[in-house]
């Protein structure tokens, strides 16, 4: 009874941070994400209020959040959508992969971690958070911009990569070695394959076999699939994240409008649990020490991820403020590095606190990077033309020239030969 007592108490307090916390990054328009990562830090071992009794309930809840997560992000595609983003967006994928997971990568080599641990940082560096910008390009007003397809669509391509990228970091880290791992990797790819196909072939009989007008049923239905399916996927390492990212692509029409309205709420509180949990299993006292290599990755992988919307951008041609604007709204970086680093944590328990450091430093630089990059490079470039121009003659004074006045030659007299 006391240790029930204790669970209550501690669950109760944790649930009501989380939602003081949303209410204030709502305030200051940021997102949660950030303070959900600190609480875990106050909260955890090292902390200044560790959870003892609740600690292995909120794992469960974390496992949960992350399924959860990966199902509603899977409910907001169709199969068909995704095949069309493969066929349209591989090229800048492609390019995606080589300019951001190469730092993280490189990062992790260069600290002397080991290739397993270089293969899971260049994760963490690799995928833009879907959620973090969804929500910007909401707020924002863009969703009917040119530009907002190209933006999704690199997303859609690192979501379907993490099909085969998480299986793989998976064997990996479990380290099965070479054999297993191409094992575990023709595995996924099987599975993917056989997902998008009864997808397109047999979606709408899923979709009717799952369907029920009664919201509960419905709920307890899908739920319980993902959950099933997620914990089958596990078993054969597929990773139980992608099974329920496979079942919200199979899923669509009202089914998958139904499921979503009915389980948002749901992944807000358990993805809320999740990161929290990630934030308590970081040991506080780690995390300066590696500040100054995370803020570099945070600073490189910034650029990359603008390059990144630039060239997409550029092959839909879409003009360069487009360009820039695709860019900037890639730069966050949020669930999935977490989930990646909370996979290889056990293993390299080194990569916990840098990947919390750079989500930390990405997550509050991604909204500021949406609406500001397209703004000051366009404003940095009309500077530059202005100063050029001046530069072209030696009209007027040194004075005058470094005020911004206008010179005798450029007045509308002198334009004119009026004498005044």
């Amino acid at each position: 009874m006391h240790n029930t007592t204790a669970l209550l108490i501690e669950l109760g307090s944790l649930i009501l941070a989380l939602g003081l916390i949303g209410r204030l990054a709502e305030r200051v328009g940021l997102s949660p994400i950030p303070l959900y990562l600190l609480a875990g830090l106050a909260f955890g071992q090292g902390g200044l209020l560790p959870l003892d009794a609740s600690e292995d309930f909120v794992a469960v809840g974390a496992e949960i959040g992350v399924i959860l997560l990966l199902l509603l992000l899977g409910l907001e595609y169709s199969a068909s959508e995704l095949v069309t983003s493969l066929k349209t967006q591989y090229p800048s994928g492609a390019v995606d992969f080589v300019l951001n997971a190469t730092p993280g990568a490189a990062a992790a080599l260069l600290l002397g971690w080991g290739p397993v641990a270089a293969v899971a940082l260049a994760g963490v560096t690799w995928i833009s958070s879907s959620g973090v910008v969804a929500k910007v390009l909401t707020d924002l007003g863009r969703l009917g911009n040119r530009e907002t397809p190209v933006v999704l669509g690199v997303l859609v391509m690192e979501d379907l990569s993490m099909a085969v990228y998480l299986p793989l970091l998976t064997a990996l880290l479990a380290g099965v070695g070479l054999a297993g791992g191409s094992v575990a990797l023709v595995v996924a790819l099987g599975t993917v394959g056989l997902v998008l196909y009864v997808a397109l072939r047999h979606g709408r009989l899923i979709s009717r076999a799952v369907s029920s007008d009664n919201p509960e049923m419905l709920l307890l239905v899908v739920l319980g699939l993902t959950v099933l399916v997620a914990g089958v996927a596990q078993q054969l390492q597929v990773s139980a994240a992608v099974g329920a990212f496979l079942v919200g692509i199979a899923l669509s029409g009202e089914v998958a409008e139904g499921a979503r309205k009915l389980l948002t709420p749901l992944r807000d509180l358990f993805a809320a649990v999740f990161f929290v949990f990630f934030g308590l299993s970081t040991d506080p006292a780690a995390i300066p020490p590696v500040l100054l290599p995370a803020l570099l990755l945070a600073v490189v992988t910034t650029f990359t991820k603008i390059a990144t919307g630039w060239y997409a951008a550029r092959r839909a041609g879409i003009g360069p403020r487009g360009r820039l604007r695709a860019g900037g709204a890639l730069v966050a970086r949020g669930e999935f590095s977490i989930v990646i680093a909370g996979l290889a944590v056990a293993t390299e328990p080194r990569i916990g606190p840098i990947a919390t450091a750079y989500v930390l430093i990405l997550v509050i630089l991604g909204p500021l990077t949406a609406r500001w990059t397209e703004p000051l490079v366009s404003r940095m470039r009309r500077a530059n033309r202005w100063r050029r121009g001046r530069g072209e003659g030696d009209e007027g004074t040194p004075v005058e020239r470094a005020s911004g006045l206008p010179s005798p030659a450029e007045t509308p007299a002198a334009a004119t030969g009026a004498k005044g």
